[in-house]
């Protein structure tokens, strides 16, 4: 996941919008939702992060308590479209959203993180009238686990419910495809998947059937989920299984990811350094290994076994300590390496310190909310599934639903004039993945994934010309 490049935005009706909690997720979402044209007023109890953000982005900022009917009145919920609270608090969190849907007439969000409190999401949401719940702990954690059920993929996106996955991978130096076209390869192919993006010295491209892939060209395709491992062993990328998993850091996403790992049959050891966290994960996750001690002394790690470890996760809440543990890592074993990154900070410099896979769990909540935003502001009766930025964020990857008729629908897809930089990629009917050739139509009820140059499509028309 990356941040958001700056690029313009389809002219549609700006939303009001109110930010409760200036934290890291609540920075970003400032950012990116102010940038799309939005009209956003943050709310927090601290003056310096009111000062900082107000100084840095072009938005309004109140002083005080999210879940206060007054404050509330002043910053202008009466007239707000999309509310989001996203402080430390969970509950604090949903208190705001019940009293923003009372008092005003908006589409509410919150940020739950308790592992409790999510195993009742939807009765959460339904009870409080909740427009989404959103735990980023756990959508990290998720994405972890399919980074590690496919370890030879630096990124692994979910697309059609769970049916389709987009994979980024690095092109070796010895890679058979280096130096072939994409419709070489192709050819040569008896798999099912679709090249989406070609990331080259900084450069991002969307591919055709002459595009020359290179050894270093970091690449993405589409596939059918049961067809992804067999697509990267075709395309010359040994994908072997993960047997066990060593996690560094006992926190929210590191019992999320574990209780995943642990129910496919995948062996878990967590390095905790709090004695009562380690108490808890034992009762939490019985049959996990569960050590007491310092993450980052080596001598622990090469006695619990990061020599010939499987898989390896940096989870601590520090990001400069996750980096450091991941290239220790790989410099004592051939392990598969996941850092969990919240800041940007000297992101070109993370870029080259060439991490693996990295996984930012504020922009994984950011774009769901984002999505939701852009199809809200949407004039047509559109909804967009998922949300994703690729490649340094120079492309975007939306999942539409077509819901109703429209100039898009039934038309074959040669007969459409669509924007340069725009690919239909695959076409979701009824749980069958379609890669789309121009004889092909889309259909109502179908949802379609496009990836894109352009930024701020919020609704399937966008992509013609």
């Amino acid at each position: 996941m990356s941040l958001l490049s700056k690029k313009s935005v389809p002219d549609m009706k700006p939303l009001q919008i109110i930010i409760v909690g200036g934290g890291k997720v609540g920075h970003t979402l400032v950012d990116q939702l102010s940038s799309e044209g939005n009209n956003v007023t943050l709310i927090d109890t601290d003056p310096d992060v009111i000062s900082d953000i107000t100084n840095e982005f072009d938005v309004f900022g109140y002083l005080g308590n999210g879940a206060s009917y007054n404050i509330l009145k002043d910053a202008g919920i009466d007239n707000t479209d999309l509310f989001i609270a996203v402080t430390g608090s969970d509950e604090l969190n949903l208190l705001c959203c019940t009293v923003a849907t009372r008092v005003g007439n908006c589409s509410a969000i919150a940020r739950v993180r308790t592992p409790d409190y999510s195993k009742e999401i939807n009765y959460l949401r339904d009870r409080l009238d909740l427009a989404m719940i959103i735990n980023p702990e756990l959508e990290a954690a998720m994405e972890i686990a399919r980074i590690l059920y496919l370890p030879s993929a630096l990124e692994v996106g979910s697309f059609a419910h769970g049916a389709a996955e987009l994979i980024r991978f690095k092109i070796a130096d010895d890679s058979p495809i280096a130096g072939k076209t994409v419709a070489e390869i192709g050819r040569s192919s008896d798999e099912h998947f679709l090249f989406t993006t070609v990331m080259r010295d900084c450069n991002a491209t969307i591919p055709n059937g002459s595009t020359v892939l290179s050894a270093g060209d970091v690449v993405s395709f589409i596939s059918p989920r049961r067809h992804s491992r067999s697509c990267l062993n075709d395309l010359g990328v040994p994908t072997p299984q993960i047997r066990d998993c060593m996690i560094i850091g006992g926190g929210k996403a590191a019992y999320y990811l574990a209780a995943q790992l642990l129910h496919e049959g995948i062996e878990v050891k967590i390095i905790e350094w709090d004695f009562k966290r380690c108490e808890e994960l034992s009762i939490l996750l019985p049959e996990a290994v569960i050590i007491n001690g310092d993450g980052t002394d080596e001598a622990l790690l090469l006695e619990a076994g990061i020599e010939t470890v499987g898989a390896f996760v940096a989870l601590t809440g520090i990001d400069e300590e996750n980096i450091l543990l991941t290239l220790h890592a790989r410099s004592v074993s051939k392990t598969k390496v996941v850092t969990k990154v919240n800041r940007f900070a000297f992101q070109s410099v993370i870029d080259s310190l060439d991490l693996g896979s990295v996984v930012f769990p504020r922009i994984i909540t950011s774009e769901s909310i984002l999505a939701f935003a852009r199809a809200k502001r949407a004039s047509m009766d559109s909804n967009i599934e998922t949300l994703s930025h690729l490649c340094d964020g120079q492309v975007e990857a939306i999942e539409f639903n077509l819901k109703t008729q429209s100039p898009l629908t039934d038309t074959p897809l040669k007969r459409l004039r669509l924007k340069d930089g725009v690919m239909v990629s695959f076409i979701n009917r009824n749980g069958q993945i379609i890669f789309p050739t121009g004889d092909d139509v889309i259909k109502v009820g179908d949802s379609v994934l496009i990836i894109t140059t352009h930024r701020g499509f919020g609704e399937p028309t966008d992509i013609l010309g």
